[in-house]
């Protein structure tokens, strides 16, 4: 390992620095260096060894500042006298252990409780920003070190926008409010979506939409088995059969270029883990396998578009799970995050 040497003066203001020494102890490194001991290093290893394992400097935080040695490592890169390292570290991260499960479980919980917290605390007249706030803060106090991302907090027509970040607008009489966010716990994410209704009650119309939202999230996670075979891919295109024909149950006709360029333009999940998107250089079409953890997310975002119903328009639901892949039954990490309407409308009123 590389690191930042002890520095008295550097460590007065920037606080401790686990040295060379430090990181041979505490983590276990067998070879411990300066960081700027780095270029010299690797042109040895460039003259003695037959495949390095190097990721691009450019791409990813580094100790390295040297220029020449970043240029030496991309070149190397390109004419495969090297090899990344990155996608080799994802395959081992992609089958969660038993512990990293708990620890996802611990995330999860943290963040459901965040939720009902802040559906018990929303009324009409709140801002977004004062919303964000209040999941910081729920997350924070049971043991979340940071949020894991910057949160959607969209109310009303706001939720068009997918990921909408700006969360400064107030939150208004009849509006649903649509919240992506998830706390981070020991390094491990959560990632969850919820949609409700600002004054507590869903309008009929609301109802109606979020239930069929409702329907292809619970069909989806039915699929998020060993036994189904199914890749992510797959649970998409599934995802999107279900999601027309519970829209048309409802009065929509909709064409499926309506459907996944403009109602539903997102993939129905990720994975997750260290990172929200985690494993962002394995695609999502391998079948899914036990110990996998997995989001699915349906939403459906309607327009003010005449070629939708009206009494639809303007309203944006999503509702996001995260998964873990069991043989025949998953198991939901964020199960006690209330999504159904009955559940969630005791929550807000309670």
């Amino acid at each position: 390992m590389f690191v930042l040497p002890k520095n008295p003066h550097a460590e007065l203001w920037d606080g401790p620095r686990t040295g060379v020494e430090g990181v041979k102890e505490l983590f276990g490194a067998d070879e411990a260096y300066e960081n700027t001991a780095f270029r010299k290093y690797f042109e040895k290893v460039l003259q003695t060894s037959k495949e390095i394992f190097i990721d691009n400097p450019s791409s990813m935080p580094t100790l390295i500042s040297d220029e020449t040695t970043k240029k030496l490592i991309e070149s190397g890169l390109k004419l495969q006298t090297l090899s990344p390292l990155s996608k080799i570290v994802q395959e081992l991260r992609m089958i969660k252990s038993e512990s990293e499960i708990e620890i996802m479980k611990k995330s999860g919980l943290i963040t459901s409780k965040a939720f009902v917290e802040a559906m018990k605390w929303t009324k009409p007249g709140m801002t977004e920003a004062q919303l964000w706030a209040k999941f910081d803060y729920e997350t924070r106090m049971r043991g979340a070190t940071i949020l894991a991302y910057v949160p959607v907090i969209a109310g009303g027509p706001n939720a068009l926008s997918m990921h909408y970040v700006r969360n400064d607008m107030e939150l208004m009489d009849g509006d649903l409010v649509l919240v992506d966010c998830g706390g981070e716990y020991n390094g491990y994410a959560s990632d969850t979506t919820r949609t409700w209704p600002v004054n507590g009650k869903f309008t009929e119309p609301q109802r109606e939409l979020y239930q069929a939202v409702l329907n292809v999230n619970k069909a989806c996670i039915r699929l998020c088995t060993e036994s189904k075979a199914l890749s992510l891919h797959g649970i998409h295109s599934q995802s999107v059969k279900i999601m027309k024909q519970e829209l048309e149950k409802i009065g929509f006709n909709v064409t499926n270029w309506d459907l996944e360029r403009i109602l539903y333009p997102h993939h129905v999940g990720h994975y997750l883990g260290l990172d929200v998107h985690d494993l962002p250089d394995l695609d999502r079409s391998r079948k899914l396998k036990k110990g996998m953890v997995v989001t699915i997310e349906p939403g459906i975002y309607v327009p003010f578009d005449k070629k939708f119903p009206a009494k639809y328009q303007g309203i944006g639901i999503r509702i996001e799970d995260n998964v873990v892949i069991g043989e025949d039954e998953p198991y939901v990490l964020t199960s006690n995050t209330p999504k159904e309407v009955v559940d969630i409308e005791y929550c807000c009123s309670n």
